[in-house]
């Protein structure tokens, strides 16, 4: 028999009104951070939020809600406290084995879901698309569950990432079973057969020198082999960029996420690598931060 959940005795507006206030000098979006924890807290999330308040919270919620404060006044990101994070049209599970997904890779994504979407029209045939480096799986896991025509195949060198990405794909449901995951660095652990044979190679790779400075919740949580990288961020831009010519259908593209910095370079690159149509995109503050290349 499983142990009963005790009311606590104290409606859960009352610990939404102390989030707000501890988190008030902690957070930039206190009230945001403080809903978010109370909804993971109480299970009453979107319309349901407001109503549930009034309700009393239970032993078992409000030693959750504890915990979660103390980790996020702690300084451990808000994304790794609740353990889950939309991306897209997707809710996913995240901790510290991957890099928190964020808008920008949105963004990116959707290039690559555009270039799926070129390629795809007046073919019978379903198209192939692989995602580099695939952390908690949101790239792969979107392109499956946004195009039911898309097989993917996603490479991960961390085996606890590889871990979580799987984790992820069991919860895609039926788009999960186009979605395979291997163990190895870039396009190593690729299956042969699929050199020529992609429409769309896409990653979201380390790009950030070892030399910058970043925040302490980022650098002192996030997993540092997906943030940092040689060459001031360029090392494994170029790599992919090079390597990935072989691999691509004609027609195919190539789509990255890099620096702000990066993308001119990045743009060269591709050009002496024998790609066309190279643009570069901005993200939602503007900034360069996606590079399409196509083979021709």
């Amino acid at each position: 028999m499983s142990e009963v959940d005790e009311p606590h005795g104290v409606p859960w507006r009352s610990f939404f009104d102390e989030a707000c206030e501890r988190l008030t000098t902690a957070v930039s979006a206190p009230a945001a951070e403080a809903r978010w924890i109370v909804e993971q807290a109480s299970g009453f999330e979107g319309g349901d939020f407001v109503g549930g308040l009034d309700s009393l919270a239970t032993q078992r919620g409000v030693a959750h809600f504890d915990s979660m404060m103390q980790r996020r006044l702690a300084g451990e990101p808000v994304q790794y406290v609740l353990g889950r994070w939309p991306f897209r049209e997707l809710d996913l599970a995240v901790d510290r084995r991957a890099l928190i997904p964020r808008p920008e890779t949105e963004i990116v994504c959707g290039l690559g879901l555009d270039e799926l979407a070129r390629q795809a029209e007046g073919r019978a045939d379903g198209l192939v698309a692989v995602d580099l480096g695939v952390g908690t799986g949101a790239i792969a896991l979107s392109l499956a569950f946004e195009r039911a025509d898309v097989e993917v195949v996603g490479s991960e060198i961390d085996a606890e990432a590889l871990a979580l990405a799987r984790a992820n794909v069991a919860g895609l449901g039926r788009a999960g079973a186009r979605v395979r995951l291997v163990e190895g660095a870039w396009f190593e652990p690729l299956p042969g057969d699929l050199k020529g044979r992609c429409n769309l190679v896409i990653s979201n790779p380390p790009y950030i020198a070892r030399s910058d400075e970043l925040p302490s919740e980022v650098v002192d949580w996030e997993p540092a082999r997906a943030l940092f990288s040689d060459d001031d961020g360029f090392a494994d831009a170029a790599f992919l960029i090079e390597a990935a010519p072989p691999w691509l259908v004609p027609g195919g593209a190539l789509v990255l996420e890099l620096g702000e910095t990066q993308l001119d370079r990045a743009a060269a690159v591709a050009v002496a690598a024998g790609f066309v149509d190279v643009t570069i995109h901005p993200d939602l503050a503007g900034k360069p931060r996606g590079l399409v290349a196509r083979r021709p």
